[in-house]
Parts: C-alpha cells; structure tokens; sequence
C-alpha cells in the first residue's frame, strides 16, 4: 500500500468532514488525530457533536468543532459566494445555501478557513458535488471535473480512470482526464505509465470507439510529457508482459501499466467493481480531478477505514498543490 501517512506528519492540515454527526466520520477523525497526521474539522451544532463523541467514549480534544452558529463572518461568505456566482444568485439564495452543510463547508475551505473537504456519507453525491462545481470551479488549465479510484492490494497500486463521473467522453474530455489521472498519479507517489484502453491493440480491432482511443494516444504523444502513454491497448497488454510481447512488442507501456484509462464510464465503472470484488482489491475513491481545491465525495456506504483513507488523500491532494 502506497504510503499516504508519512507525507502529512507534522503538516497540521485542516480537513473539514462535512457530516461531523455521523459516527463514522467521528471515529475515523479520531484515529487521524490520534496518529496526528492532520487535524480533523468536524461540521455540526457543538453540543450535539459533544454529546454524541462523549456517548461513545470519544474525546474531541485535538480536532475543531466547526459549528455555523458560532462562525463569525457569515457576511464575508456571503459576499464571496455572491463574488463567485457573478450575478447568477442573489443573497437571498446564498443565505439559503449557507444554511446547508455542504454548501458552508465548501465556502469554509475555499476561503482558506482549512485546506481540504470529505463529504458524502450521508448526502448524496449530487448535493455534495453541487456547491463545488457552483463555488470552486476547476482548476486552471481544466474544463472538466473527472474522477479516479486508487486501486491497492498488497504491494500493487493503479489508478482506474474515469469510473465515476464523465459518461461519454469525448477526444478532448478523454485527454484532459488522462493528464488528470497521470497528475493523481505522481500525488500518491507513483511514476505513471498510462494504457489507454480499448477492445482493440494497434488497429486489431475497428471502429468509432477505437478511432477515438488512437486520436487521444496521438495527440497525447505530441506533448511534452515526463511519463509514458500508448494506446490503443486491450487491458491484457496493457497488464500482462507476456500478451504485451505478443500484441505490442514495442510498447513502453504494455505490461507494466499503472495508469489506467478507460473509453466510457460503463467499462471504468465495471472494470473497478470487477477488480475490487473479484480481484481481492481496495478501491479508494471516487477521487476529485480538476477541481481548484482539493474536495472529495465518499460513498454512503463508505466504512471508518474508507474514510480515513479518503481523509489521507484529500490532504495529500493538498501537499501536491503546495509543490
């Protein structure tokens, strides 16, 4: 597994958990502080947080309480989200948008209040998207917002891309996630080598799908890039050193990809649920790409392990914005 605590020692980064109230968030808050690797920002009404951690033997010293009643720049927030929007939305609708967790935390991080958010495991993933996309936009040089999964078993790690949020992407929405997920890549300390997947290996197969893989491989190799990429490749080649001999001898990629790229959101998501489930894989995600700040969305499902991992790598995602 990929070494996500070291990093963060001693960096005092400030990680807002949009739904503070839901155990899980708070035991898993617990065991990063407990570890210090970074200090946890529980979202919620004070006494309410209180009495929940002391019914469960939890002790809040260390983290923040980051409770709305007692925040005391409503106005400036206001004013920035108003700032934000740019005439889309009145007060009257950002004072109703404050009201909502998702929303205030979103603004709390991006005004500098903390470095980071983990949120979803209790909103749904629109409602934790929504005020991002609304507030914090992309990042420069990103016109879509994409989204991986960190792929571990044992002394294995991938990046599968883009399992969760781009349906159908076109040429240009298809590159941008690559150089997105090359990027998460380095974050986490890999050296990518990026397969761009297909049904097809260097024309074996034909059609509109696989006219659109080779643009991307093509017009990913004309830039300067520190890592490699190939493609068109099938995932057997791109995986298997032995199929790689066979169907693309010449690739530096075949057989030793670790940067993942799938055509659609159908095979990404397939692909990464048939891994974790019958490959034995922990699946961490899904991970924001593209987004100004670093802001996640976790699974209602999600356990206390899945979201201390996620809390590691939203801050990592940070460390890698300080670089």
């Amino acid at each position: 597994m990929i070494d996500l605590e070291t990093p963060l020692k001693g960096k005092g980064l400030k990680i807002v958990f949009t739904e503070g109230k839901d155990l899980r968030m708070m035991k898993a808050a617990e065991r990063l502080r407990d570890k210090k690797l970074l200090v946890p920002v529980l979202y919620g009404n004070r006494t309410e947080l209180e009495k929940l951690a002391d019914s469960h033997h939890i002790c809040l010293d260390g983290m923040m309480i980051l409770d709305p009643d007692e925040f005391q720049d409503h106005e400036a927030m206001e004013n920035r989200m108003l700032e934000l929007r740019k005439g889309k939305a009145d007060r009257a609708t950002v004072k109703t948008w404050m009201k909502k967790d998702a929303y205030f935390c979103t603004m709390y991080v991006e005004m500098g209040y903390a470095d980071g958010l983990l949120g979803g495991s209790t909103n749904s993933t629109a409602d934790t998207l929504r005020p991002i996309m609304r507030l914090v936009k992309t990042s420069p040089g990103n016109s879509i917002v994409s989204s991986c999964f960190l792929m571990c078993k044992q002394e294995k790690e991938y990046i599968f891309a883009d399992c969760s949020l781009n349906i159908k992407p076109n040429v240009d929405e298809l590159v941008e996630i690559t150089l997105q997920s090359a990027q998460s890549a380095k974050t986490f300390g890999m050296k990518p080598r990026v397969a761009l997947l297909s049904y097809s290996t260097y024309g074996s197969g034909h059609g509109e799908d696989v006219d659109m893989v080779k643009e991307v491989a093509t017009r990913l190799k004309r830039l300067p890039l520190d890592y490699e990429v190939d493609g068109e490749l099938q995932v057997d080649c791109a995986l298997n050193k032995d199929v790689a001999m066979l169907k693309a001898p010449d690739s530096k990629v075949g057989g030793c990809a670790n940067v993942l790229i799938f055509p659609d959101l159908n095979a990404a998501n397939i692909g990464y649920k048939l891994v974790a489930n019958l490959g034995g894989y922990e699946a961490y995600g899904p991970i924001l790409q593209g987004v100004r700040l670093p802001m996640n969305d976790l699974s209602r499902s999600a356990t206390i392990d899945e979201i201390y991992t996620m809390a590691l790598i939203t801050a990592m995602q940070k460390l890698n914005l300080n670089r």
